[in-house]
């Protein structure tokens, strides 16, 4: 494959030792990172990511950091609309979420509304293995690059079609958004407290990172498929199925006795107590005593009210159930009287389970996440230091990695075309000044 080398030091580490010379270290970091490269589970398998925003692409950023190549195929003009979304950059065709979630991959720009861009696109894919897009049905049919055109080239293409509501049924056409995907799932219809609005699951587009692991899935089976019979398939899924299938017990509880579940607020009413509690210094943690073990830890050993655990009191599920706001005022009237680290230590102590609502400020002070390598600050040319999340899950034989930020627009298209189709100066020439490329 035409891999491009990494570039020294883009995951934030140092190697060699103080008394080799600088060209020896350079060498050292080539033949480390060349056989880090290749020991990576996807080695050789190239993806091209012709949609946009998070639902879909973010499946070819997963499989970027595991060592596929991936080719972000872009409209000339403006590229991928996240460009724009979200906090500036120093760089004026980037913000902050297109860097962190567009790392690792080579941007190429074609125009596929031409007809002309569309037969250099089916060249490219003729050459790879995946194809990820987001458009709404018909769309890429509408350009002559469609599952039918593709396949034709490519027999052994995997192709991963994202959407709002899939590519079937009656709402094929809608236009979908993670917020959108939220309610229609189900999710959306649970948040917030009783008898009030129900608010968004959170202010990020959950949904489609969510339906984009489910798209990396499909793309990992797909091509097992294909090692056994040589075979390519297209993955269909609509950005709510994924949200739909989180729902846990819900169907089947309403499919057996009707059963309708409401907002709970932070609370649940399967355990108890199970929420949110206020600590003396205005901070938040997270309790979940799902069983009357649990609870009985929190009330003797945490609380020092051990009266609380006994059976004629709250020791038994059902009675904590039945009195739940009682229950919730006595232990956020506990918590209250601590700080959150004071609370923290004598429920960890007392092997209750306890979590800091943590704060994206706690989250970069927490030594947890340090400790695991969930913060990586990458150094980039243009924008300097920035740090984005790091790569997960965690392989113990053949770790992810990032090689760098989302990157300019166009920046790799000469060098792509030219390296995987053999294209010309000429010819390049000619499509930059036809506006193909």
């Amino acid at each position: 494959m035409n891999q491009e080398t990494k570039d020294p030091g883009v995951d934030g580490s140092r190697r060699g030792t103080d008394n080799a010379s600088s060209e020896d270290l350079t060498d050292q970091a080539h033949d480390q990172q060349a056989s880090e490269k290749k020991d990576l589970p996807l080695e050789g398998i190239r993806v091209v990511d012709v949609g946009n925003f998070i639902a879909g692409p973010y499946a070819a950023s997963i499989l970027s950091e595991f060592g596929a190549e991936v080719y972000k195929v872009e409209y000339p003009i403006a590229g991928d609309p996240m460009r724009a979304l979200g906090t500036p950059s120093r760089r004026n065709d980037s913000t902050l979420f297109w860097l962190s979630e567009a790392r690792n991959r080579k941007s190429v720009t074609i125009n596929l509304r031409q007809p002309t861009g569309a037969k250099l696109f089916r060249k490219l894919v003729a050459k790879c293995d995946v194809v990820v897009e987001s458009f709404r049905p018909g769309t890429m049919e509408s350009w002559g690059v469609g599952w039918d055109d593709l396949s034709e080239d490519n027999p052994g293409l995997v192709m991963l079609r994202v959407t709002g509501y899939g590519q079937t049924g009656p709402f094929r056409d809608k236009r979908g958004f993670s917020h959108l995907a939220h309610a229609f799932g189900g999710l959306s219809y649970l948040c917030g407290f009783p008898g009030q609005t129900p608010t968004i699951p959170g202010p990020n587009p959950l949904a489609d990172y969510m339906v984009s692991l489910y798209g990396a899935i499909g793309i990992m089976l797909a091509l097992r498929y294909r090692d056994q019979t040589g075979r390519g398939q297209y993955i269909d899924i609509g950005t709510y199925e994924a949200v739909f299938r989180q729902l846990d017990e819900l169907p089947t509880a309403y499919g057996l006795h009707g059963k309708i579940r409401e907002r709970e607020g932070s609370g649940t009413i399967i355990a108890c107590p199970h929420g949110h509690f206020r600590t003396k210094d205005d901070k938040w943690v997270a309790i979940a005593c799902t069983n009357n073990k649990m609870f009985a830890r929190l009330a003797e050993d945490a609380m020092q009210r051990p009266e609380l655990a006994a059976e004629a009191s709250f020791g038994l599920k059902h009675k904590r159930l039945a009195a739940r706001a009682e229950v919730d005022r006595i232990v956020g009237d506990w918590t209250a009287s601590l700080t959150r680290d004071e609370l923290m230590e004598k429920c960890l102590a007392a092997q209750v389970p306890i979590g800091a609502l943590n704060s994206i400020a706690d989250i970069f002070a927490d030594p947890h996440y340090q400790a695991r390598e969930d913060l990586v600050t990458i150094d980039d040319p243009d924008v300097g230091e920035i740090t984005v999340p790091g790569v997960i899950p965690k392989l113990s034989l053949t770790p992810g990695r990032i090689e760098h930020l989302g990157p300019s627009l166009g920046k790799m298209t000469d060098k792509v075309l030219g390296d995987l189709l053999g294209l010309t100066a000429a010819e390049l020439t000619e499509f930059h000044k036809n506006h193909v490329i």
